[in-house]
């Protein structure tokens, strides 16, 4: 599932759609993960993109008719601009063509993403976006926020890195590498990290993310940037997917928590 390292680069390889004006919407499927709203063609057809950003894994463009339209990738989608030749490729579910020939394209596999609609100005209201938490690169992420809302949690801390309703952002591949980065067990329990270690965590937790956008994301499935380009900070990883690989005396070792791989070192990231 593209993490937010993968959405901060998508949106970057959105620019080239700034301020151009839609000319015409196609939908070739009625549902992705959910229903694509009725008259989202009309809200869209003759409104020009006048931003381009993110809420945590939410792609957000705004127009100038004071509507905003919502992406959410799911597990395999991704967006892809380029100049209309009129080649609908497989999994191609909804186009947004513009008056100056390129076109925005929203491609899905497996139809995990959805796409909606909002008024602007009440996007917050959205439940799926009312209910986030601190986004994970927000300089409002601070120890004693988090310390206060996990010191009594007996759910591990890989766990609580993925629930949204905390920190928004991180997904279950850069949980792994942060946790290792930190030298923090996955196993430990919210309520027996120190504000220290807390800490400690939100540094690598933007460290890790940072390093990610710089190398365009990770390409480990179906991610590409919207112009087609691979992500690169798969060669990066230390842990993730690196079963059996030896560091530092040490050796990385899978283990499955709450139904998602988890990748550590339990001698390096031992906590006792």
């Amino acid at each position: 599932m593209p993490e937010l390292p993968e959405v901060h680069t998508t949106i970057i390889g959105l620019s080239v759609i700034l301020k151009q004006k839609i000319s015409k919407v196609e939908i070739h499927t009625k549902k992705l993960r959910f229903k694509i709203p009725i008259g989202i063609k009309n809200i869209l057809v003759s409104s020009k993109i006048s931003n381009i950003r993110r809420i945590a894994k939410y792609i957000i463009i705004d127009l100038d008719n004071e509507y905003s339209l919502i992406i959410h990738l799911g597990m395999s989608g991704r967006l892809k601009t380029n100049f209309s030749i009129n080649n609908i490729q497989k999994h191609d579910h909804f186009i947004l063509k513009f008056m100056n020939k390129s076109e925005l394209v929203f491609n899905d596999p497996r139809k995990f993403g959805f796409i909606d609609i909002a008024k602007t100005k009440y996007l917050n209201k959205k439940k799926y976006i009312k209910n986030l938490g601190i986004d994970a690169l927000s300089s409002n992420l601070k120890p004693h926020i988090i310390y206060n809302k996990i010191s009594k949690s007996e759910v591990p801390i890989k766990q609580i890195l993925l629930n949204q309703k905390l920190i928004a952002g991180i997904g279950n591949i850069y949980a792994s590498e942060i946790l290792y980065d930190a030298k923090i067990s996955p196993l430990i329990a919210g309520k027996d990290l120190k504000i220290s270690l807390i800490s400690k965590l939100i540094r690598s937790i933007r460290k890790i993310l940072k390093k990610a956008i710089k190398f365009g994301g990770s390409s480990i499935r179906d991610y590409r940037s919207a112009d087609g380009t691979l992500g690169n900070f798969q060669s990066n990883f230390k842990v993730y997917n690196k079963e059996g690989k030896n560091i530092k005396n040490d050796k990385v070792i899978k283990i499955v928590q709450y139904g998602r791989s988890t990748f550590y070192c339990p001698k390096l990231q031992n906590n006792k």
